[in-house]
């Protein structure tokens, strides 16, 4: 029987009263009024301008690399991608016609290697980074963006796994051009299956409203609507109707996002336990394994406490322990993406020292706020017996 899960669900009976309360009321439940109030609310809380409200963070990247695709801004298709992530912060570039070009993970924070970045940018030019801020973790961000003033590409920050974190009290999600969150089960927070997108780019905020919605201009603030019904000499019988860019419905709904602002109003105190969670993990078991660093004017709220062991046969044995024992664990994220067959049966397999390491060795450890002191030394000792 399992007594630790590796994700929880934040939807707690609380929640739960609250929706059906207001579903009592005969509410609008496809995109309306409380989508709008959702995203503003997630701009106060991240401090961005704009953000919009989609169905999944892997719609959120998918959303971003097509907005970028039709900014007009790309000098090429070169994109740099992590090696340690999800498939779908990569996907989207193989989907839209990007020409990936996958980068070793740093040591440290488990994000894009910056030294062998700035070889790539250096080499080949790339228009576009897409990083990842791995498992809450931040990355170095101060170098990352002295590369971006330096080559002037656009950065794409995938914080799908992050929120809530933050780097010298700047949140993690904010360096982006656009930044992807997710608000799936298991994650900080959640609105069963919901994602984001935000920036402070008018042009890309208005295109991703168009591409979420069909390509339409309804959802577009007045000024921006008339220009584009002005400039194709539309007429008013047509104008709610008329498709601009071939966009896509990766819409979620009121219900979605009735439950984000529930959720809102409890971040704070999901951030600062998982982060207590994260410290205490870091007391019992970085002595004896390698596991991600960070500095220490960041802010860690992690979904997951990942751990590296020393090979494969002792997280064969730990594994054995924690399942034993009734605890949840899997791979660290994806492992190493350029070892899976929807990368290397188009460019063949990319191996490198770090993101092997976390590939064959890597293994995560339930973090979430329902945890107890007791329940994390519980589970590392766990982990230190089963050595």
């Amino acid at each position: 029987m399992t007594r630790f899960h590796l994700a929880e669900d934040t939807i707690d009976k609380t929640d739960i009263e609250e929706l059906i309360g207001w579903l009592k009321t005969n509410p609008r439940l496809t995109k309306d009024k409380v989508t709008i109030q959702f995203e503003e609310k997630w701009n106060s809380f991240l401090g961005r301008k704009y953000s919009i409200f989609c169905n999944s963070g892997s719609s959120a990247n998918l959303l971003m690399f097509y907005t970028l695709l039709l900014s007009g801004r790309l000098k090429n298709r070169k994109v740099v991608v992590p090696s340690v992530g999800w498939v779908t912060s990569i996907a989207p570039a193989i989907q839209f016609g990007f020409e990936p070009v996958m980068c070793e993970a740093d040591k440290d924070t488990f994000g894009i290697d910056l030294d062998q970045l700035e070889n790539i940018l250096r080499e080949d030019g790339p228009s576009t980074v897409m990083m990842v801020q791995v498992l809450g973790v931040p990355h170095k961000m101060d170098a990352m963006m002295a590369l971006k003033k330096k080559y002037g590409f656009i950065l794409l920050e995938d914080a799908c796994a992050s929120i809530g974190s933050s780097y010298k009290n700047r949140k993690v999600g904010t360096f982006g051009d656009m930044a992807s969150f997710s608000f799936y089960f298991g994650h900080q927070i959640s609105t069963i299956e919901g994602g984001m997108v935000s920036t402070n780019d008018r042009q890309f905020n208005d295109l991703l409203l168009q591409l979420r919605s069909h390509g339409w201009s309804k959802d577009l603030e007045h000024v921006s609507h008339e220009s584009l019904v002005d400039n194709y000499k539309i007429d008013d019988f047509h104008t709610p109707f008329v498709f601009y860019e071939p966009g896509f419905n990766l819409r979620s709904t009121d219900l979605n996002a009735f439950l984000g602002l529930r959720q809102l109003d409890k971040i704070d105190w999901i951030i600062s336990r998982r982060y207590e969670n994260h410290i205490l993990y870091k007391k019992y078991l970085a002595d004896k394994f390698y596991i991600q660093q960070c500095g220490p004017d960041s802010q860690v709220c992690s979904i997951s406490f990942g751990t590296i062991t020393k090979d494969t046969e002792q997280r064969r044995s730990i594994v054995k322990a924690l399942v034993g024992n009734g605890i949840e664990t899997r791979i660290f994220s994806a492992g190493n993406l350029g070892l899976h067959p929807f990368w290397f049966n188009r460019y063949g397999k990319k191996s490198f020292p770090v993101a092997d390491k976390i590939h064959y060795c890597g293994l995560l450890l339930p973090n979430n706020p329902s945890l107890s002191p007791e329940n994390i030394e519980f589970i590392s000792q766990v982990v230190l017996k089963a050595m």
